[in-house]
């Protein structure tokens, strides 16, 4: 009995000093320079995809037939004028929000001597790092949902569209998936920041595999794909291989948090959408030209959310693993 009411107040002290280093880590964030970079950064997607979403919003009503459902969507992804939407933006820019808040969470605090008096305070490691990592996806969450329903409302009050229940519950989602995305990059962020000695260097680390995401996987996947399967030719083999080269450059891509982001976006914020794969003359024989329910499109994205999430867990625990493992002197 005197056992079970120890662990419940060892329980009940750990979850009070992971609060109260949770609540440090956003007052220090928030109070510090680097938020106002984070506010002009999210105001610039904002505004730009507002006003591209504006500017093209008459062409994309006739652009087709079925282009005039699910207008208030359209908000997130039409582009105007080669000024790029706003989900191409959060795609693009969102991860130098969690690569510029985490790139020096525990190499600045080593460097500046304050990680050695917090590991010499009554705690355990584990809730520092845990508490940074609460701390950046607490204040991810709030900047998209504060630039997600901006836009939202601005739209509203440009243009006059309502949105129905079925396009906020897709927008909300389609949030929640970019806090995601943004929280994968913190976790890199905050990874190299635990194996880096140097802020400068974790930052170019971060950089780095973002660009590699963003730009070289796909070029991998079609060199690949082309070596494995070749296609461009008139014999039957390379008619053949066509399916097989696509489906393998598609993997390939899918190994990127970028390509996988941009897929499933796309889905969530379009209806018409059906398949995340190459859809054959057979399948689309006897078909019904119909939009998708919300269930039906997250059961689509379902494997990319999970994806990305698993991406962002594994991130995490390699740096937590790296920091407990870590020898912290005193100066």
């Amino acid at each position: 009995m005197e056992q079970t009411i120890t662990q419940e107040k060892s329980k009940q002290r750990d979850h009070h000093i992971l609060k109260v280093l949770f609540e440090k880590e956003t007052a220090d964030f928030i109070n510090g320079k680097r938020m106002l970079l984070f506010i002009l950064l999210m105001a610039l997607i904002t505004v730009t995809g507002l006003y591209a979403a504006v500017s093209g919003l008459s062409d994309a009503i006739e652009g087709g037939s079925s282009s005039a459902d699910f207008l208030f969507l359209k908000l997130f992804t039409v582009s105007a004028n080669s000024i790029p939407s706003y989900n191409s933006l959060m795609a693009l820019m969102g991860p130098f929000i969690g690569i510029f808040m985490g790139f020096d969470a525990i190499n600045s605090e080593r460097t500046e001597g304050t990680l050695n008096r917090l590991v010499s305070q009554p705690l355990y490691r584990d809730n520092i790092i845990i508490g940074k990592f609460l701390a950046g996806i607490f204040i991810t969450t709030v900047m998209v949902f504060s630039s997600g329903l901006l836009i939202a409302a601005a739209g509203i009050l440009a243009t006059g569209i309502i949105p129905t229940g079925a396009e906020a519950m897709r927008l909300m989602i389609y949030l929640c998936f970019c806090v995601i995305y943004i929280g994968f990059w913190l976790a890199v962020a905050i990874l190299f920041s635990t194996v880096c000695r140097h802020a400068a260097t974790s930052a170019l680390a971060c950089i780095a595999v973002w660009l590699f995401c963003a730009i070289f996987v796909s070029l991998l996947a079609g060199i690949l794909a082309d070596a494995f399967y070749p296609v461009g030719g008139n014999d039957m083999e390379s008619l053949m291989n066509e399916m097989k080269n696509y489906y393998c450059a598609q993997n390939i891509n899918r190994l990127s948090p970028y390509y996988l982001f941009g897929e499933a976006s796309a889905t969530l914020l379009n209806p018409s959408v059906r398949s995340v794969n190459a859809v054959t003359m057979t399948q689309l024989s006897g078909a019904l030209v119909s939009t998708l329910s919300v269930g039906q499109s997250v059961l689509l994205v379902w494997p990319h959310l999970t994806a990305l999430a698993a991406l962002m867990l594994v991130a995490f625990a390699v740096s937590y693993v790296s920091f407990m493992r870590q020898e912290i002197r005193a100066r």
